[in-house]
């Protein structure tokens, strides 16, 4: 029997990280980051926006939150607009995945309180985001694996949904 003098074995640390930050330059590449965001969703879908343009309707984006929200019975999207009007005609696709998955999507449109928010963004997870500095302008930001800088957008994403309504529900209820 020989005896070994090799050292115990350690489990290695998980890798942290790091955190990846790519501008963004125009409504196209603004749009590509949400796409690749999507993505890599697992839990929770957060986006703040003036409004939901044609690419909310867009046959790969509806796919992807369809796959999203079938992927986990706790998944959620959350949506928050200032202007709500335009979503049935332009965006049938969500329509009819909210109607789906009522218990998983909700679409609100914002009070007066937060009209003066004015940066669209997208938070997944509590960790990935995309954001453009106004409304008005095409730079913007891509940034994944920053716990601390999404978790700043998903505190005022709480704040803008506090001071907003239900927009579109999964129903029509009339008369």
């Amino acid at each position: 029997m020989s005896s070994s003098h090799e050292p115990p074995r350690v489990a290695a640390a998980p890798a942290q990280l790091l955190r990846e930050e790519h501008a963004l330059s125009g409504i196209g590449a603004y749009e590509d980051a949400i796409d690749r965001l999507l993505g890599t969703a697992l839990g929770r879908i957060r986006i703040f926006d003036r409004g939901l343009g044609r690419s909310y309707n867009a046959p790969g984006r509806a796919e992807a939150l369809r796959r999203f929200l079938l992927a986990g019975p706790a998944n959620r999207i959350e949506i928050v607009v200032h202007e709500a009007g335009r979503i049935r005609t332009d965006c049938p696709r969500l329509v009819a995945l909210q109607r789906n998955f009522a218990h998983a999507i909700s679409i609100h449109r914002t009070q007066s309180p937060a009209r003066g928010v004015y940066d669209p963004f997208c938070v997944i997870d509590g960790s990935h985001y995309a954001r453009r500095f106004h409304f008005d302008t095409l730079r913007g930001i891509l940034v994944l694996n920053d716990a601390d800088g999404a978790g700043v957008l998903v505190q005022r994403f709480a704040e803008i949904l506090e001071v907003s309504q239900p927009a579109i529900t999964g129903t029509t209820l009339g008369l």
